[in-house]
Parts: C-alpha cells; sequence; structure tokens
C-alpha cells in the first residue's frame, strides 16, 4: 500500500531586525525564492515601528517583548507592517521572479482574531487568532496557483477593527491551521544563529531540543524573555500536527542550520 504523503510546504517567519536592514532583507528573500517547493512568508517589523513612533513622538510601550497597542500605536504598526513593510517585501520578491501577494488577516478573512482580554495586563488592540477560523481555502487556493502569500502581523476581530499580532503567533497560526492538507515546516529565521545557551556565545547553539529539554532550559534560566513565546508556540504548533519547527539565523535558511525543534 502506498502511503498518501502531504505536499510539503514551508512556512517562513522573519523578524524585524532583518526586515529593518535593507540588505540583510534582500539576501535572506533571495535565498527564500530559492527554497523548493510551496512557500509562505510571515514577517515583523517592530524594529521599524519603534523608530517611526520615535519620530512622530508617539511613546512606545512595552512589556515582556509584546508592544502594547493604544489607537494611535494601532494606526501606526498597520501602517509599518501593512503598508511599508510588507509591501517593500512583496515588491523585492516580485524583482527575484517570486511571485507574491501581500497579506494582512483582515483581507480575505484570512486570520481572524479576537481581541486579548485586559485581564490581567490590558495589551490594547492586541489579537489572539484561532487557527481553526483561519481561511485555509483561500490561502491554499493562492498557493496551488503558483502565488507566494507574505503576511505582515496585523489580524482582524471581524467587527471592523485591526488587530496588532505578534508575527510569531501568525505563523504558528498559519501552519497549523494548513497542516491538515500539507506536511508543514516552520522556520523562525531571526539575527542568532537558533537557540543559544548564551545569548552572547554564538557557539553555545542548542542543535535539537524536545519539550521536556525546553522546559529544563527554561528552568536553569538559559531560555528568557521573547524567545519563551517563540518555542511555547513551536512545540504546540508540533502538538497541532506541524511536521517540524526550525528556529534559525536568516543567512542559513536554506542550509536549514539552527536548532531543529521535536
Amino acid at each position: 500500500m502506498i502511503e498518501n504523503r502531504k505536499t510539503a510546504l514551508s512556512i517562513v517567519k522573519i523578524g524585524g531586525n532583518i526586515v529593518d536592514n535593507p540588505e540583510a532583507l534582500e539576501s535572506f528573500l533571495y535565498d527564500f525564492h530559492q527554497l523548493e517547493g510551496h512557500k509562505l512568508l510571515v514577517h515583523g517589523g517592530g524594529i521599524m515601528a519603534s523608530k517611526m513612533a520615535k519620530q512622530l513622538g508617539i511613546e512606545t510601550k512595552m512589556l515582556n517583548g509584546r508592544r502594547i497597542t493604544d489607537e494611535e500605536t494601532l494606526k501606526l504598526v498597520t501602517m509599518v507592517y501593512a503598508g511599508w513593510g510588507n509591501k517593500n517585501i512583496v515588491a523585492l520578491l516580485q524583482k527575484m521572479g517570486c511571485n507574491a501577494i501581500g497579506l494582512s488577516g483582515a483581507d480575505a478573512n484570512t486570520i481572524p482574531a479576537i481581541r486579548r482580554s485586559p485581564v490581567p495586563i490590558d495589551f490594547g488592540f492586541a489579537g489572539d487568532p484561532d487557527p481553526n477560523k483561519t481561511n485555509t481555502g483561500f490561502i491554499s487556493q493562492l498557493i496551488e496557483s503558483g502565488i507566494t502569500p507574505v503576511f505582515c502581523a496585523i489580524t482582524h476581530d471581524g467587527n471592523g477593527s485591526l488587530l496588532n499580532t505578534n508575527a510569531d503567533t501568525i505563523a504558528y497560526t498559519v501552519a497549523t491551521a494548513l497542516s491538515e492538507k500539507y506536511g508543514v515546516t516552520i522556520y523562525y529565521c531571526f539575527e542568532k544563529e537558533g537557540v543559544l545557551k548564551d545569548v552572547n556565545d554564538p557557539e553555545s547553539l542548542i542543535p535539537t531540543m524536545t519539550k521536556e529539554e525546553y522546559e529544563a532550559y527554561k528552568r536553569q534560566g538559559f531560555i528568557v524573555d521573547g524567545m519563551i513565546p517563540k518555542l511555547d508556540n513551536s512545540f504546540r504548533a508540533i502538538e497541532q500536527g506541524v511536521s517540524e519547527v526550525v528556529v534559525l539565523h536568516a543567512k542559513n535558511l536554506l542550509l536549514g542550520k539552527g536548532t531543529i525543534l521535536g
């Protein structure tokens, strides 16, 4: 009996430090374009948003690595993420011959979300998406048509309000939703070699990690701050059907060299 294997799909998330660096971004996007098979890109833009906020005199408020999004900040991040950041990436991909389309979660109702409860902490217009409500039919239609979706970190609540959503969470949500149809690998690309025991020592890379090992490293204080929600999402995705998650430096995307979670 021949096994019915799912078509492979690479879901790649790129962080704001790369998005805000023109040379690094173009190099990364060239590698992304070279990935074989179906692919989808999710990008952040927090560094760019914080710079713009400073220029406009809008105070940036962060807590545990997450942005507190008031009404003015929501307007700002939407302009940065869904506007310049997203369309600049799409334009660069078109230059390379990758037929991409830029999307927010509001477009075609692709990623509806619920505004996060203000208890115990009010993050403002922050959205938590549900993989079961993701418009997988539309996203799959784009992918199967040879179009590469490029998602920014903006969702919507279905009642006319946009919501700021962590880009790692966007990647997790879309990957989990599409894992029913595809064999999904998530690549979390950023400016470090992978998950490090010492963030200042690239030689301290942890090449593979189980959930049990992750919990132990966290208790020992090796894994802290923004890496915690990234890895929480990663192991949750694996539990919900994603084939593999790799945390790695953006320059190593084609090599797949980083921390493999499983």
